[in-house]
């Protein structure tokens, strides 16, 4: 009797879009919870974001993109994050990690330096105009015609809440678009700099 080749009992590997589609859609049902728990504590959670310029506000900087103004909010930054945080899931979620990091500590830094006195800044949108803004200029710094092509694309869809950077509607944190935006532009460069040294060093191995 032969015995069976071990190579047909593995397990297929799940595919790359099911994993980005779980960890994204596992992400956003996190923010949905804390909403869900926010509204049983009657929104005394929104008052955790960023305070700018206050030694208390600084914690925000970790909580304020998980947390939003209502469920108007919430759903409003759902679609983008869904769709944004999705496509860059399928680079890895190494990628989605080290994107996602560096917008969050740019935005809600940057938010903290030169947000409005006396406000307190919430909401997923910084992630939002991070994610977008990488996703628009990474194909240029990697060099990638694939990642330019679908570039042009995400500017099309999107490129209108571009416009979200500059100062306007009350009540709106532009000042977290605008570093999000900035921190996004950071990390696509940051990203590719540092593959671009790794495939180096391998040439050189």
């Amino acid at each position: 009797m032969s015995l069976p080749d071990a190579r047909t009992s593995s397990t297929a590997e799940t595919p790359r879009w099911v994993r980005a589609a779980t960890v994204i859609g596992s992400f956003v049902a996190l923010l949905y919870v804390i909403e869900f728990v926010d509204t049983l504590m009657g929104n005394r959670l929104d008052a955790e974001g960023v305070q700018p310029r206050e030694t208390d506000g600084l914690l925000g900087i970790v909580f304020a993109p998980l947390l939003h103004g209502g469920w108007d909010h919430l759903i409003a930054n759902t679609v983008p994050t869904l769709v944004l945080g999705f496509l860059i899931l399928l680079s890895g979620t190494r990628t989605w990690l080290g994107v996602t990091a560096i917008v969050w500590v740019v935005g809600g830094v940057g938010t903290w330096l030169t947000g409005q006195d006396n406000s307190v800044h919430i909401g997923a949108s910084v992630l939002v105009f991070g994610w977008l803004v990488y996703l628009l200029v990474r194909g240029f710094f990697a060099r990638k015609a694939g990642q330019i092509v679908l570039g042009v694309l995400i500017l099309l869809m999107y490129g209108g809440v571009l416009w979200g950077v500059l100062p306007g509607q009350p009540g709106i944190s532009w000042q977290g678009h605008l570093f999000g935006a900035i921190g996004g532009g950071l990390a696509a460069w940051l990203l590719a700099e540092r593959k671009g040294a790794e495939r180096q060093r391998d040439l050189l191995a």
